[in-house]
């Protein structure tokens, strides 16, 4: 079982590797990776030296080109594929067709992993991108219960990766546009939920109010941490009630379903938080390293202990234990 670690920065990189990653996914410094941020990613320069460091130390790094190439614009992609693969990186996590259609032809001897933004739920699905692309892996949506993670295990000619900490999205991945009607931006386009330049935080009547285009998405008493503002978690009035009326913030944290996934027969446990710092990642990779030996001692999977680290300080196991259909 990989443990996939996230790196917004070379800085992150290093701690994520040093603090007992397998694996790191990143990605450039533009819009052909879904966590489009500023002061985020990776010049091409940096992503070569960052492999270089990794590759010392018998850690892969996993480029993210994931987001949907804009008509017109193909050439930015195709560079993001090529410039990954002169770095040297061990494997591309795509999501579009055709950039998954060009590194398949291009360099075909190069490791492709379906990005969970394609949203690869069934082994219909799955059967596609391995049999058109040559596909080596899919991240599954974080829409599954362990059972049907299972029988899609059983039924793919290939491995599966699971997230199991960190941020949690109430759509489909790459299925969602609700940033774009208050921003113009999406994520599966513009490779950014909630662009920081459209977002603001102002105090009115002892309240924090926090914006996101123009459009007020919550409000803050002093004794409530103040979250990021995205339209699915925000607080909203309806007639009949007020509060969260799609999801409250709060993160995954799956460490306890640990084994329940290794049993499923997954293959890689990747940890969400790209946009996060330093500290961020290299206590989450250790608490996550630790865990996984207790569990390869055939232990328990004792608690991971990241209340702290979790957006709003909660957390859930999100659709692995989901009874709903």
């Amino acid at each position: 079982m990989e443990l996939i670690c996230p790196a917004g920065t070379p800085a992150s990189l290093e701690a994520a590797v040093e603090a007992g990653a397998d694996a790191v996914y990143c990605g450039f410094r533009d819009e052909t990776n879904a966590r489009n941020f500023p002061g985020l990613n990776f010049s091409r320069e940096e992503l070569r030296k960052s492999i270089a460091f990794a590759h010392r130390r018998g850690v892969k790094v996993l480029v993210a080109i994931n987001t949907f190439a804009r008509a017109g614009s193909f050439g930015l992609w195709q560079a993001a594929i090529d410039d990954a693969v002169a770095a040297g990186a061990d494997a591309l996590i795509l999501a579009d067709l055709a950039t998954l259609d060009y590194a398949a032809r291009h360099h075909p001897a190069q490791r492709l992993h379906v990005s969970v933004q394609a949203g690869a739920a069934n082994p219909d699905a799955i059967r596609f991108y391995v049999e058109s692309f040559g596909a080596r892996r899919v991240v599954l949506p974080r829409v599954l219960n362990v059972a049907e993670i299972a029988s899609i295990v059983r039924e793919s000619a290939c491995e599966t990766e699971v997230f199991v900490f960190g941020g949690l999205c109430v759509m489909e991945e790459g299925r969602c546009s609700l940033s774009s009607y208050a921003t113009g931006k999406s994520p599966n386009m513009n490779g950014v939920c909630s662009p920081a330049s459209h977002v603001a935080y102002a105090e009115r009547e002892g309240q924090i109010v926090s914006t996101l285009g123009g459009f007020t998405i919550n409000s803050f008493g002093k004794d409530e941490s103040a979250g990021y503002p995205t339209l699915c978690k925000g607080r909203f009035v309806t007639p009949k009630s007020s509060g969260y009326i799609f999801e409250e913030p709060v993160s995954l944290d799956a460490a306890v379903m640990l084994p329940a996934l290794r049993d499923a027969g997954v293959t890689a446990f990747k940890i969400e938080g790209r946009q996060r710092g330093r500290a961020y990642i290299a206590e989450v990779v250790r608490s996550f390293r630790r865990i996984l030996a207790e569990i390869d001692q055939g232990r328990s999977a004792p608690p991971a202990g990241l209340a702290a680290m979790a957006e709003g300080q909660a957390s859930t196991v999100g659709a692995y234990r989901k009874s709903w259909r």
